[in-house]
């Protein structure tokens, strides 16, 4: 079993050198990975919990989390696709990629905020599609030195993105969300699996669903990585065996806490699991 630790840049921490110096304990604690979190806007649920407090961006946190670690993996948790155009992230992750010499893991998500997609002008009703698309582009930008497509959302004839990320064909793309639709998601366009607060039951429910889907797509070897998030004070040495036992291949926690003292002590509390 692997572990992950969230960097709260989503729970109004003022200061953004501290949440990097988290990243930093984190590693030197034994975490195989650090995440960030990916929101916009201050509004719905995120403008109710943080009012004017900050929320770090994402791809600029993890950036500086690159710069002052050296093996962690680094991962989003999740970026949410209908906020984003695959052509701009497909540049942005790829040159992070090589700046952290292939420790990129990608996390990506539908999203289920509808007054986040309003307030950008971003259709919710039609999120699934954009993201099966999306996924798409991605891939074909990151392993094609010319590529085109054809979809709802996006039409392009032998476009070329440099440069290519540093992992071949390209970082793992794991996909978040615990519903039918998410899961047809990664069986067909992913790597892996990222969901939130599934518990080991629910996840050998939800793992025989994606297995299935994938050999029928002829995808047998997905999901590569099954990478659960939740709550840190919810594991014990019971509670991670179940979730092993269940195929689960990591384990990405978070504190919910705004304490930076907090964070701290429960990095170093939860090093017992780590070795």
């Amino acid at each position: 079993m692997r572990f992950g630790f969230v960097i709260p840049n989503n729970v109004g921490i003022e200061d953004p050198q501290a949440l990097v110096e988290l990243g930093v304990l984190a590693e030197t604690s034994g975490f195989h990975s650090v995440w960030v979190n990916h929101h916009i806007l201050h509004v719905g649920y995120v403008k109710e919990r943080l009012g004017t407090r900050p929320y770090q961006d994402a791809l600029i946190m993890l950036t500086w989390l690159a710069a002052n670690t050296s093996t962690v993996k680094l991962g989003t948790s999740v970026l949410v696709m209908p906020y984003l155009h695959p052509m701009a992230v497909a540049k942005q992750l790829a040159t992070l990629d090589q700046l952290s010499n292939g420790r990129l893991v990608v996390g990506l998500g539908a999203g289920s905020l509808p007054e986040e997609n309003a307030a950008l002008g971003v259709p919710y009703a039609s999120r699934g599609r954009y993201c099966n698309e999306f996924l798409q582009v991605l891939r074909k930008l990151w392993t094609e030195d010319e590529a085109s497509f054809d979809g709802e959302f996006f039409s392009f004839e032998n476009l070329s993105s440099f440069p290519k990320p540093s992992q071949r064909p390209h970082p793992l793309i794991v996909i978040g969300g615990n519903r039918p639709a998410a899961l047809r998601r990664v069986a067909e366009f992913g790597d892996g699996w990222h969901p939130m607060n599934v518990a080991p039951d629910g996840v050998r429910r939800r793992m025989d669903s994606l297995r299935e889907q994938s050999r029928a797509l002829g995808r047998a070897d997905v999901p590569r990585a099954v990478q659960v998030r939740l709550d840190m004070s919810r594991l014990d040495a019971d509670v991670i065996k179940a979730y092993e036992d269940e195929g689960v291949t990591d384990l990405v926690v978070h504190v919910s806490s705004s304490s930076v003292e907090k964070q701290q002590t429960a990095i170093r509390e939860f090093a017992q699991f780590l070795d």
